[in-house]
């Protein structure tokens, strides 16, 4: 046993021996991104595009945070909180360089579910509605209760008014007409901000001007005395010293807890790998994790608010010239003077100003019905579970529509995915009879064949498009000059796509007279979903930018009709074959049409 023991330790010196400085400098670069950046941050380039998009997301925080805060039933100044420790800790251990993360609108309404359930209001109004059913009844007497059920529909709908109405009494005309008035200039100024984003550098700062504005006139007006409109109130200075959470309450909150945590994290690294996409540089998943982990944990601690990216200030960033991180820690910089200097101004800002604020921040929330006639033409299934989950948030609470999504779509992917056969791709008999000569086999040895023997959903989509580079590049590095079909069989028809993990570019490099093509057989390919086509779209379009020419055989009418609906293949010769012969004949046919041309212009 001593032996044992002493053989364990001296295993664990020679590891501890083994580490070298390096390794750890490589594990802390890969966990603390800024180690990376920030060295080789160019100011002469990077520096003034920065500091404006810093300035600009800055002026948007600010009006933002204090609403977002309200929208969470807290206090507006935690909603400054909210906008500046969570960039800070995003931006030491997040990967996207183009990601604004701070208060978010859908994860403050899960925390006010909590807030208002676990701390109520004063006094609490409730309409209730009853409803009952009869059952086994003669047909006579079911077309009575039928009609009995419709006017009890109606009436509960006119109970739901009545509630409206009821309550009309305790509006304030000037609240009111001072929120008409806030929505009507932030819609028509952000319209025109739209319209003209590509002709004017700095967009207008109407929800920092809409909040100047309302303050003065309030605070000249007197109208906190006179009218009896809510402000704001006093807004404490400087930063509060921390203090953790209460514990005792964790076991109570969890539910919004998973709400927030799961709405969060998607739609942060949605953003993020937006920006990385477009801006061609990568991002890991898991760091994203863990950097907006700690984004929550660490700002608990400063009484803030949940926080996520929020895709209305990333597009600020997009729409500035932002390159690096620092123009979030810009943003940063000015939201510090704003608690230490300018928060006690805002003093008389009116409350209903930040709701009009609001309402029209969820404008790009809004908008995502525009996508549905999208999600229907590709996948009904998705259209039907979007609009469910919807009625469920609106009917009941976020947190359970969340829920109610969540368990749908996993319940929704087991079943289609037990129901899902797998198919092995045909042997090339019928190839044989067509290329037998040693030309055309040497010009198949640069068609390569993959075949998709799983279904290609989002749980699957992103190691899908790693593996179908992977094989390929160790087929090119593998694949020989054949001497006959059969051998050229052995290097074109590769083994099914099966999942895994797989990072690097594409290095398929074909022979100067010769494109490679890819023939992607999809018989397998038995169901998708919206993530799926996109990335299949994805490849597609990723291949046809390295000179790479890629054909789709056996492919369903429904993957086809979804392909060409959701984007532009552009490509003029046709895609889509019935089968992988009639693909290769097409090659074969192109190929002598090319040679054809080449002879009749020499």
């Amino acid at each position: 046993m001593a032996g044992a023991k002493r053989k364990k330790k001296s295993a664990v010196w020679r590891k501890i021996h083994a580490l070298r400085c390096e390794d750890v400098k490589l594990w802390c670069v890969s966990r603390l991104p800024i180690l990376k950046w920030a060295p080789s941050y160019s100011l002469k380039e990077n520096l003034i595009p920065d500091t404006v998009s810093g300035v600009m997301l800055a002026i948007q925080q600010v009006p933002q945070g204090l609403a977002f805060a309200v929208l969470s039933s807290v206090h507006p100044v935690f909603g400054l909180y909210g906008s500046f420790f969570p960039v800070i800790i995003y931006a030491v251990f997040g990967m996207g360089r183009h990601v604004a993360t701070g208060t978010f609108a859908l994860t403050s309404l899960i925390s006010a579910n909590a807030v208002e359930r676990l701390v109520p209001p004063l006094s609490n109004n409730y309409t209730t509605n009853n409803n009952s059913g009869v059952l086994g009844l003669s047909e006579f007497e079911m077309q009575r209760i039928g009609v009995a059920a419709a006017v009890s529909f109606l009436g509960g709908i006119i109970q739901i008014y009545a509630y409206i109405f009821e309550n009309i009494k305790s509006v304030q005309l000037e609240a009111l007409l001072l929120s008409l008035l806030s929505l009507v200039v932030l819609i028509l100024v952000k319209e025109l901000n739209e319209k003209f984003k590509r002709k004017i550098k700095i967009v207008l700062p109407i929800d920092l001007i809409l909040i100047i504005a309302t303050s003065i006139g309030c605070y000249f007006a007197d109208m906190e005395h006179t009218y009896g409109l809510e402000v704001v109130g006093h807004i404490p200075e400087g930063i509060p010293t921390p203090k953790a959470p209460p514990m005792n309450i964790l076991s109570e909150v969890v539910t919004e807890a998973f709400g927030v945590a799961l709405v969060g994290y998607v739609a942060s690294l949605a953003l993020a790998q937006g920006s990385a996409k477009q801006f061609k540089y990568s991002v890991d998943d898991n760091q994203e994790l863990l950097a907006h982990g700690l984004s929550n944990v660490i700002p608990s601690f400063f009484f803030c608010i949940p926080s996520a990216a929020a895709m209305g200030r990333t597009a600020l960033l997009y729409s500035t010239g932002a390159k690096t991180q620092v123009a979030c820690l810009t943003s940063c910089i000015l939201i510090l003077v704003v608690i230490y200097a300018i928060g006690p101004v805002l003093y008389w800002l009116p409350m209903c100003v930040l709701a009009s604020i609001i309402v029209v921040g969820l404008k790009g929330m809004l908008m995502q019905f525009r996508d549905l006639k999208k999600y229907w033409n590709v996948d009904k299934i998705d259209w039907s579970i979007w609009i469910s989950t919807y009625v469920f948030t609106v009917c009941f609470a976020a947190n359970v529509g969340l829920l109610y999504g969540v368990v749908c779509t996993i319940v929704i992917v087991i079943f289609r995915f037990q129901r899902a056969r797998t198919l092995s791709l045909k042997t090339m008999k019928e190839v044989e009879c067509k290329f037998k000569t040693e030309a055309d086999c040497e010009h198949l040895q640069w068609v390569k064949i993959v075949s998709v023997n799983n279904p290609l959903v989002f749980l699957n989509a992103k190691n899908f498009h790693h593996d179908l580079i992977r094989i390929i590049q160790k087929d090119s590095a593998s694949t020989q000059p054949c001497d006959d079909i059969n051998k050229c069989e052995q290097n074109t028809l590769l083994n099914q796509v099966f999942n895994g993990n797989c990072h690097g570019e594409l290095s398929l490099q074909p022979c100067p007279n010769e494109r490679c093509i890819l023939i992607l057989d999809c018989s397998g390919l038995t169901f998708f979903d919206y993530t799926g086509v996109s990335v299949l779209l994805q490849i597609y379009m990723d291949f046809k930018n390295r000179s790479i020419d890629m054909l789709l055989a056996h492919c369903k009418a429904s993957l086809v009709k979804a392909l060409q609906y959701s984007g532009n293949l552009g490509s003029e010769n046709p895609i889509f074959y019935e089968s992988i012969s009639s693909a290769l004949g097409a090659i074969h046919l192109n190929r002598n049409c090319n040679k054809l041309r080449d002879h009749s212009e020499v």
